[in-house]
């Protein structure tokens, strides 16, 4: 196998992350074994038998009839790798930069809500593994703990983002602003697509809303001074009404289903900027050219291209068709990011080569968060870059950036019907 002495160890500044394969090879002379199979559609099997059902349908549910987060993985498919043969990969490096922070490798945490329905560490194990690894975590402002906890799993010095749900009580939104800023996140990420959920049909069979039950607004909310004023006008003791308090926090701050326009985002910007000394804003859930010309226009630092992993509109374009189409509209004029459908190595190589200059994952750590806790989420996220790693080496791509289009070979776009409804 893997030389555990070869001379790229020494060449690169990450730990050489297909090396996990050698010592799992290794691994069962001594009778150790991994907690689960890394495979994308075995891991969801996992995370299915595990997860209670509100968590199993929360993680797996999709807007309508699914075909959006069907063609967000059969767009992968379109586009292929072209491997090279020869290339010295001795020098292989997987690190970037983002923001002006290294990390080790163009791969995120995607912000995620409300993970304790999923484990009882909830955001804590991921934040906390993405320090570890040095990789990206964003946290959700519809999360189950504090951004002050997070912030603390996560380690003084990792870089990490937080995600706005904008609510349209400014107070609440400048308080949840002002902490992130005052607990070392990097970058605001404002959410767009998600005004309300998506119609979800498991969810709604089954009154599936963790924050009108037992989980109710979580520590996020539950510590967030403007809202605490807003519980006491509204006569509403969490500890007594904790499904009533989770309701305010959700109904009014989060998924309160109003609508923001382009004319109210300079003063978004601003404040954010005002409160963090002048860290990035970014928007999540871009998908035409016309609203990522419109980001560059009004001097946003960065996009990433996403449909909420086909969670919010039915049948929509493919994420990755639309990351192809915005990066060739406005190129490197702001720092573009991908989201949705992400399951391998392969997958981030290809929106890499299509434009991306990072990619985020979610539904695969949160597989992993309800399969296996904290150690779930290493597993799976050291599997990832262990996938990504070995690929650019037997591929012949040892520098980032010369995963670009013609590293790929795209086929042209075509009615692709699903095999199967169980798609990972």
């Amino acid at each position: 196998m893997s030389d555990p002495t070869n001379p790229n160890i020494e060449q690169r500044s990450t730990p050489q992350w297909g090396l996990m394969q050698r010592e799992w090879f290794w691994a069962s002379n001594e009778d150790k074994h991994p907690p689960f199979n890394t495979h994308p559609d075995k891991l969801r099997t996992l995370a299915k038998e595990r997860l209670s059902q509100a968590g199993w349908h929360y993680a797996s549910c999709n807007a309508g009839l699914s075909w959006t987060h069907y063609a967000n993985r059969q767009a992968f498919y379109r586009h292929q790798i072209i491997p090279r043969m020869l290339v010295d990969t001795d020098k292989r490096d997987t690190a970037t930069m983002i923001f002006g922070h290294r990390v080790s490798a163009p791969i995120g945490f995607a912000p995620i809500g409300i993970n304790r329905i999923y484990h009882p560490t909830g955001e804590l194990s991921p934040a906390k593994v993405a320090g570890e690894l040095n990789l990206l975590y964003c946290l959700s402002s519809a999360g189950s703990y504090s951004i002050e906890d997070v912030a603390k799993a996560n380690g003084a010095d990792s870089p990490r983002f937080f995600q706005l749900y904008w609510s349209p009580d400014d107070s609440v939104a400048l308080s949840m602003l002002e902490r992130a800023a005052n607990n070392g996140y990097t970058a605001c990420v404002l959410t767009t697509d998600t005004w309300q959920l998506g119609w979800r049909h498991d969810d709604i069979a089954h009154g599936n809303y963790a924050f009108y039950h037992d989980h109710g607004a979580g520590d996020l909310g539950l510590q967030d001074p403007a809202f605490l004023d807003r519980l006491k006008e509204a006569k509403l003791d969490p500890k007594e009404q904790p499904r009533e308090a989770g309701a305010d926090w959700i109904d009014k701050h989060i998924w309160h289903g109003r609508s923001f326009s382009w004319e109210r985002l300079p003063w978004l910007m601003e404040n954010w900027k005002r409160l963090s000394g002048g860290k990035p804003f970014c928007i999540k859930g871009i998908q035409s050219v016309a609203d990522a010309k419109k980001a560059v226009e009004l001097g946003v630092d960065g996009i990433v291209v996403s449909n909420h992993a086909g969670r919010q509109v039915d049948g929509a374009v493919a994420s990755l068709d639309a990351l192809e189409k915005i990066a060739d509209a406005i190129g490197d004029k702001i720092y573009l990011m991908y989201d949705s459908g992400v399951r391998g190595g392969a997958d981030v190589f290809k929106a890499l080569a299509l434009g991306a200059k990072f990619v985020f994952v979610g539904r695969l750590w949160v597989y992993a968060l309800g399969a296996a806790g904290e150690e779930g989420v290493r597993h799976v996220m050291k599997g990832l870059l262990a996938d990504f790693d070995i690929l650019m080496n037997v591929a012949g791509y040892p520098d980032l950036k010369g995963i670009n289009r013609d590293a790929i070979d795209s086929l042209p776009k075509g009615a692709y019907f699903p095999s199967t409804t169980e798609i990972a």
